[in-house]
């Protein structure tokens, strides 16, 4: 158990250090569910970690570990958060913080980084335990900044946002809504060659391969309304 434990932290730090492929080893050969969604939260892939996730939360709910429930249904907020699905999201948090409140948890929270610090910031707006949750937000910004960053990668997000030109905004936006290259070049009266260019852009400043990558990152990072 000590030697999992170990490798659990391990991964974190790895996935701070932008190292996944070490992180997902390590996670693998631990056979660390929890590491494991992370490190695929990491690689922009939200539906590989519910798949993880999933069973993991079962088995907790049937045994009655409140300490697994309450870890994969913060992960699977922040899985389904990254998907753009923030209805869902919000409620697995919810499910969350009202397991949480009574032990008054904080770090488990900090420790998942800016992505759960704007999901608790959606749920503060709409009203969920607004006073443990502004105590938890209250935490993230005390804590120090290689914590506050950690699911994050190098680059600061900020960076992302103002990198994006409102036109690529745009364009990210519309690809989110399910448009095809094709549908956005006739919405914002384009040329087809135009918007693929801006499509590599984005994907180049997003560091990612693909629409569904991007997307799953814009929302992640905060960068797109949820649709």
């Amino acid at each position: 158990f000590r030697l999992a434990d170990a490798a659990s932290v391990q991964v974190r730090v790895l996935l701070r250090q932008s190292k996944l492929a070490a992180a997902a080893d390590l996670a693998q050969t631990y056979d660390l569910p929890f590491s494991q969604a992370r490190v695929f939260l990491a690689q922009c892939d939200p539906a590989k970690a519910l798949a993880v996730l999933e069973p993991v939360r079962r088995q907790a709910e049937e045994k009655e570990w409140q300490d697994e429930r309450l870890q994969a249904l913060l992960l699977q907020a922040l899985a389904y958060w990254a998907q753009g699905e923030g209805e869902t999201a919000v409620n697995l948090l919810t499910d969350a913080l009202v397991l949480a409140k009574p032990g008054g948890f904080i770090r488990l929270f900090v420790d998942e980084g800016t992505p759960m610090a704007r999901l608790l910031y959606e749920a503060l707006t709409r009203g969920v335990e607004p006073t443990y949750v502004r105590q938890l937000l209250a935490a993230f910004s005390a804590a120090d900044s290689e914590t506050a960053v950690s699911s994050l990668p190098p680059d600061d997000e900020t960076d992302f946002v103002e990198s994006l030109s409102d036109r690529e905004l745009e364009v990210l936006q519309l690809v989110a809504e399910g448009l095809t290259n094709q549908e956005v070049a006739n919405r914002l009266y384009l040329s087809l060659h135009t918007v693929k260019v801006h499509a590599r852009n984005i994907y180049g400043k997003l560091g990612v391969k693909n629409r569904t990558q991007a997307v799953a990152k814009a929302k992640a990072l905060g960068i797109l309304r949820l649709t």
